[in-house]
């Protein structure tokens, strides 16, 4: 399922869709996934017999009807498969309720601007939370190196281990590509950060809106309204996603944080009842002060750990 608006839902039916991981050889080599010329793409309605449960781009789904894709001609979605990974963010922090955004990627790439707009630390480690919850990769993709120096930023997530990707205006994609192939990645950032003029750079056939940054609120204006899934040439998918002001984390579990810092596992069992692991008397404070791992890294914990408790736009 690639695309989703008002109700009517665009899927591809044939040997290759974007929600399958990339098929692998013997073990070795992936073998590309691209597009064959016995696809066809349907537009779709969800069927009343599945009541509420949502359709989002990346599902895999059963249909009915006429799956011919040709013109004026409707599909029903009459099952949803079941999802291997699931990106969700919720309205605000004190909202549990789930809002899910992309299924079955095995990537999340998080876009920011170096500068114009400035980078907002906040909502990176809002993303990266809710990468680590989903159990999908991340992927800090800096654009507008041009502008200034990544040299900060890629200091302060360093400690993390996040794999990152700087991006001069105009200049060469080949490291992006070789992060992109053969993998289902999903792009998300705020407004202005450059991900649809990197998507159309990407997908030239994108045709992606693109907006200039306000220069009164310094921050970039909505082009994408709705998500929607890109075959790369050299094989892969793409789903670009409408910018976001805000990104909540009320539905993230503090566990789930904690299970992206394998090396914090064994010394959380000693922590007290209701540890929520930023207190003195945390069982990760004596652990890394008998120099059992870097102080950095707890440090980094603790940020994202805070990073789900305050407001949800940063």
């Amino acid at each position: 399922m690639v695309a989703v608006d008002r109700g009517r839902i665009t899927c591809l039916i044939g040997p290759d869709i974007p929600a399958l991981p990339p098929l692998v050889d013997d073990g070795e080599a992936p073998i590309p996934r691209r597009r064959s010329a016995g696809t066809a793409v349907v537009v779709a309605m969800k069927a009343r017999e599945l009541g509420r449960k949502g359709i989002v781009v990346g599902d895999l789904v059963a249909l009915v009807g006429d799956v011919s894709g040709r013109p004026d001609t409707l599909a029903r979605i009459v099952r949803r498969e079941a999802r291997r990974s699931m990106l969700r963010r919720s309205a605000d922090d004190n909202d549990e309720v789930e809002r899910p955004i992309v299924a079955n990627a095995d990537q999340l790439v998080i876009v920011t601007a170096l500068a114009d707009p400035e980078p907002r630390p906040r909502m990176i480690d809002r993303m990266l939370v809710a990468a680590f919850d989903a159990d999908i990769e991340p992927l800090l993709c800096l654009t507008k190196a041009d502008l200034a120096s990544p040299d900060s930023l890629v200091a302060q997530y360093e400690p993390l281990g996040v794999p990152y990707l700087v991006v001069r205006r105009g200049g060469d994609l080949s490291e992006v590509r070789d992060h992109l192939v053969n993998r289902v990645s999903v792009l998300v950032g705020h407004s202005g950060v450059g991900k649809s003029t990197l998507v159309n750079a990407l997908v030239p056939t994108a045709a992606r809106a693109v907006s200039d940054v306000n220069a009164v609120t310094g921050r970039g204006r909505h082009t994408s309204t709705s998500a929607v899934a890109l075959e790369l040439p050299e094989g892969g998918w793409i789903i670009d996603t409408p910018g976001v002001r805000s990104f909540g984390l009320g539905h993230v579990e503090m566990e789930n944080v904690l299970v992206a810092f394998p090396d914090f596992n064994e010394a959380a069992v000693n922590c007290p009842k209701g540890c929520n692991h930023l207190g003195e008397d945390c069982a990760l404070n004596a652990f890394v002060a008998e120099g059992n791992a870097e102080p950095a890294r707890l440090e980094s914990l603790r940020r994202l750990l805070l990073s789900r408790e305050g407001n949800a736009e940063e």
